[in-house]
């Protein structure tokens, strides 16, 4: 029996594998997402590297200067220097990578969102309190792949700390300190009074975005904007959720019952003359717009768990067991239990500290990787390590952390059903501050 080519062919495109047609690890264009990123003048030009298996369609940034150099990286990718119009021109997109500053993560990811896009959003997901919940809320109502910029969720090292503490290596957990050796940029400082000419190619009012609005200055943009309380969560806000996770499934935390603060201060003096006598007159400066230059954050929990946080150089206790003549990285974590105390770091694995503990099972699954945890998500797969539900709670912990520092001495009581402080009004009005006109996030 003879049978034409037309009756041919389409039983040999069905039994001929990709594979064979595109070679080893080919993915048909059909498999890919074509992903938009916004702010890829800095870190989004770390997370579109980590996405690069997929293709690059549209890229955004108010500082045309300052991204130029990966725009002509991607030179097939549509270039933009406000989000909103991307969003709107772009149809054929499928994910947003958001790599913007603190203070415009949930204007970006909103949008994205309300659209049907997938979303991969620096830390913390937000800047306040307000638009975390707001984010988990919106992704679960869509259901879309999202995940936040905590690398370390998807290692090796991570995990086993998780199982180590799992396993009783320490026993009963009480105590958990983090330290870090942020800030690396300017806090406690004044806001500058002087108004250099604007650069050219930078579009200042799109970057500040919902902030109040204020001259640029050079203190503010690129990167310095961390430290500034319009803009960024300070050196808390930067590395507390690439730590966090690690407490918070081990020992099964969720909300704080209340989180307190103590902060450095500044200290001006000048000289006036007393009774023919040159004295020196100090005062403490109301430093309000920056964060302060060193702080210690306390958060406690259900069950008698307290998680302390040291910044700024401060660094917790000298934990028993330490063997002598060895100090403390300048970031890292220890556990104390019952049973004794367990060092870690942000990526380094863990150590029980005087006696030796044999490394338990391995119970948690290891994952592809961070970037490709998400991209899986986008196509249909399980939910990335770092997603919105979960990156919602330790971003939302931490920026309780935040407010804390800007009313240092107080205690805080905290009502996450309520969303309020019930003992402070000051510190209620910090969780969701008023945004500029149209950029607010319901």
């Amino acid at each position: 029996m003879s049978l034409s080519r037309r009756q041919i062919l389409p039983a040999a495109f069905t039994i001929v594998p990709r594979s064979v047609l595109g070679g080893p690890g080919y993915t048909a264009p059909s498999d890919m997402l074509v992903l938009a990123a916004a702010g890829v003048g800095g870190m989004g030009a770390e997370y579109l590297k980590g996405c690069e298996s997929q293709t690059v369609g549209a890229l955004c940034d108010v500082d045309t200067p300052f991204a130029a150099r990966i725009f002509r990286k991607y030179p097939q990718a549509k270039t933009y220097t406000d989000f909103r119009v991307m969003l709107e021109r772009e149809k054929g997109i499928d994910a947003v990578i958001i790599g913007t500053p603190d203070h415009t993560h949930a204007s970006v990811a909103s949008a994205a969102m309300k659209l049907g896009k997938h979303v991969y959003c620096a830390k913390p997901m937000t800047r306040t309190v307000h638009e975390a919940r707001a984010l988990a809320r919106l992704a679960r109502g869509q259901k879309l792949a999202t995940q936040m910029s905590v690398q370390s969720c998807a290692s090796d090292e991570a995990c086993s700390a998780e199982e180590w503490l799992r396993a009783g290596a320490i026993g009963a957990v009480r105590e958990v300190h983090i330290w870090t050796d942020r800030p690396v940029w300017p806090q406690g400082v004044k806001r500058p009074a002087d108004t250099p000419p604007l650069p050219q190619g930078l579009s200042w009012d799109l970057w500040l975005g919902p902030a109040p609005v204020r001259p640029w200055n050079p203190a503010y943009h690129p990167f310095v904007w961390r430290g500034w309380t319009d803009f960024g969560t300070g050196a808390l806000g930067d590395m507390a959720c690439h730590a966090f996770h690690i407490p918070f499934r081990a020992l099964a935390l969720r909300h704080p019952l209340s989180v307190h603060a103590s902060a450095s201060r500044v200290v001006e003096s000048s000289l006036a003359m007393v009774d023919g006598e040159p004295r020196l007159q100090p005062r403490i400066a109301k430093l309000t717009e920056t964060f302060p230059h060193a702080a210690i954050i306390t958060w406690d929990f259900p069950g008698g768990v307290r998680l302390t946080w040291y910044e700024g150089g401060i660094r917790p206790p000298r934990p028993f067991g330490l063997e002598p003549g060895k100090q403390l990285a300048g970031s890292g974590q220890y556990y104390v239990g019952d049973k004794g105390v367990m060092l870690s770091g942000f990526t380094g694995g863990p150590r029980v500290l005087g006696r030796e503990f044999p490394a338990p099972p391995r119970t948690i699954a290891r994952t592809v990787g961070h970037y490709e945890e998400w991209i899986n998500a986008c196509k249909g797969g399980p939910p990335a390590n770092c997603n919105f539900e979960f990156a919602s709670l330790i971003t939302e912990t931490a920026l309780l952390g935040v407010i804390a520092e800007r009313v240092p001495g107080s205690f805080l009581e905290w009502d996450p059903t309520a969303m309020r402080f019930p003992n402070s009004t000051e510190a209620t009005a910090l969780l969701n501050p008023p945004a500029r006109a149209g950029w607010a996030i319901e």
